[in-house]
This record gives C-alpha cells, sequence and structure tokens, in this order.
C-alpha cells in the first residue's frame, strides 16, 4: 500500500473527645485543714503540668515553639500555577497571539491502544508498527509535529520555550547536520528527537536494505549525538510499504504516526472532509524559514495556536499518550 505522495513544506498535504464526666476514677474524702489550702485542685494542677511542658517546649529561651507559618500544600500550588498563567498570558502578548495558550490535561494514567488506521494497512501488518493520524482520546486535545530540520530559528525556541508548547521533532540528517547543536537544545527543552530518515528519500522506490540504512542509519546518529534511540518513526512525504514498515521495526520503532492536519505561514491543509480539527489529532508542520515560506516559524506557530486555542483545543504531548 502507499499513501498520496504529500511534498513536504510545499502544500498537499487532579479531636479526640474528652473523658465524659464520671470517669476521673474512685471518689476520694475532701481534704480539710491546711493541707487543703496548700494542694491546688485536680483542675489547677492539670493546667500547671500542661505549662510545665509547655516551658520545656518553648526551651529557656522564651520564645514560643517554632509554628508552621507557610502556606498549605494547596495554597502553594495554586499560588504557583497563578504564576505559570500570568507569565504564560505575558509570553502570548509578547508573542502577538490573539488568546493565550489553553493548558492541556494532565497526562492519562493509561495510555490508549493504538491501531492502524483504516485504510492505512499493508498487505501483512500483524506485528509491525502502527500508522495513524490521529490518537483515540475524548480530551480536546492535538499535537504539533514537526518534520525534518532545514530552518533553525532561534525565535522558534524561544516561542516555544516562553509559551510552553509541547512538540515532537521528525530529523532527517542530511537537513541536520550542520547544526547538531540547535536541536540538542531543543531536546534540552524537553522536546523528543524522533527519526525522520537519513536523507529523506522517498523510501518506496528503495530495497528493503535500503531503506533499513535509512531507518536504521538515524537511530544511530540520534543515539550518537542525543543518547537515546527513538521509538517514533515518520517516513518521508508520508509514503511507506510493508518494507519500510518491517525495516522499521527491525530497527526498534514501535510507531509511525503521519498527521491529519498540516499547518503552514498562511494556510492549513486537512485530511478529513468536514476540514476541522478533532480530539487526539496529529498535526504536521515542517522546520522551515522565508527561503520556502512567506513568514517565519514563529509565523506558523502563530498561525497554529491561533486557530487550536480559538476552536478551544489544547496542545498535548505526543509521546504522553504512546
Amino acid at each position: 500500500m502507499r499513501l498520496v505522495r504529500q511534498e513536504d513544506g510545499k502544500g498537499g498535504s487532579g479531636v479526640p473527645v474528652g473523658a465524659p464526666s464520671g470517669t476521673w476514677g474512685t471518689a476520694r474524702p475532701a481534704l480539710t485543714g491546711p493541707r487543703a489550702a496548700t494542694l491546688p485542685s485536680r483542675p489547677a494542677r492539670t493546667v500547671l503540668v500542661l505549662l510545665t511542658v509547655t516551658a520545656l517546649a518553648t526551651g529557656c529561651s522564651g520564645r514560643p515553639a517554632p509554628a508552621d507559618a507557610g502556606p498549605a500544600a494547596g495554597q502553594q500550588a495554586a499560588d504557583r500555577l497563578g504564576r505559570e498563567q500570568r507569565a504564560r498570558a505575558a509570553a502570548a502578548k509578547r508573542w502577538g497571539l490573539a488568546k493565550v495558550p489553553l493548558p492541556a490535561p494532565p497526562a492519562p494514567a493509561r495510555k490508549p491502544h493504538i491501531d492502524t488506521r483504516e485504510g492505512f494497512e499493508v498487505e501483512d501488518h500483524e506485528g509491525l508498527p502502527p500508522v495513524f493520524t490521529t490518537v483515540p482520546t475524548r480530551d480536546r486535545i492535538v499535537f504539533l509535529t514537526i518534520d525534518d530540520g532545514a530552518e533553525k530559528d532561534p525565535a522558534f525556541l524561544r516561542m516555544m520555550s516562553e509559551l510552553k508548547v509541547p512538540y515532537t521533532a521528525f530529523l532527517s540528517d542530511r537537513l541536520v547536520k550542520d547544526d547538531y547543536g540547535y536541536f540538542g537544545k531543543m531536546q534540552a527543552a524537553g522536546v523528543v528527537l524522533n527519526n525522520h530518515t537519513l536523507r529523506h528519500r522517498y523510501l518506496p522506490d528503495l530495497s528493503y536494505a535500503g531503506q533499513k540504512r535509512e531507518i536504521c542509519g538515524m537511530q544511530d546518529v540520534i543515539e550518537k549525538r542525543y543518547g537515546k534511540r527513538p521509538t517514533l518513526f515518520r517516513p518521508p512525504f508520508g509514503n511507506y510499504n510493508e518494507d519500510t514498515l518491517r525495516a522499521a521495526g527491525a530497527c526498534g520503532i514501535k510507531a509511525a504516526p503521519l498527521w491529519n492536519e498540516e499547518v503552514f505561514v498562511d494556510h492549513w491543509e486537512y485530511r478529513e472532509w468536514d476540514r476541522d480539527l478533532h480530539p487526539g489529532d496529529i498535526v504536521l508542520s515542517h522546520f522551515r524559514g522565508r527561503k520556502d515560506w512567506n513568514g517565519t516559524m514563529p509565523d506558523m506557530v502563530r498561525r497554529f495556536l491561533d486557530l487550536v486555542t480559538d476552536k478551544g483545543y489544547a496542545v498535548a504531548r505526543l509521546e504522553d499518550y504512546l
């Protein structure tokens, strides 16, 4: 099976109760005479005992025992959330967003089961990485994924860090090798770096061995440069065949997410007939700048967030659901 070719970056695609009265013990005769005058009553002795205990607790200084004057844990969390929201609002204004991006819900305690989307199967798909465009969820979330690595805009890194918007990168060595450090900064900010092959070739034209070299080779590059082999792979142009998925599985790939929408600087493209977002949709974009687009990566992010937020969606981290 082969998907419709989509040119990257070009379009087309959560008291103990006091003892009750009558429990003081056996009654004793009342004391009379001088001794009675020198002994305090039982309640008075109780007060003396309590005062003594208090004095021992405070020590010789006479100062009261330290008390926990800090706010309760719940108040601390609320204060932190308030600070984060204010910082997010300030960042949204600074980057020219129409609205403050919505916060994503907590990651699911149990990740959804992912199957290959109907119509995206290869002939013998059993045991091969699933291919999908949407993650099963009822949350109003979408996932931003960015491919290849051609553009390395420092403003993009600042924008995404300040806005705290999660995204996933799919890298091709041919396009990132001139500045591995840029993507190291991205990884240090919490972005997962995934596999988009060594040279961004049209994989169905290659033999199984050729495809395996492209995919496993990129696994090696990412492990060497960034310390961890990816588990996600996206075939260039979204095109693949059975050999592609067999090679990907042999290289340690667990899933092959595609996309349901693509966002550019000046427009969106949709896979579905309703031309709308859906809970769990994966959105594609590219590392591109003015050489390829009529604008910058921050311009693309602005268009993406304005539409997503206006429709009541938050941006979540793809790896939290897979």
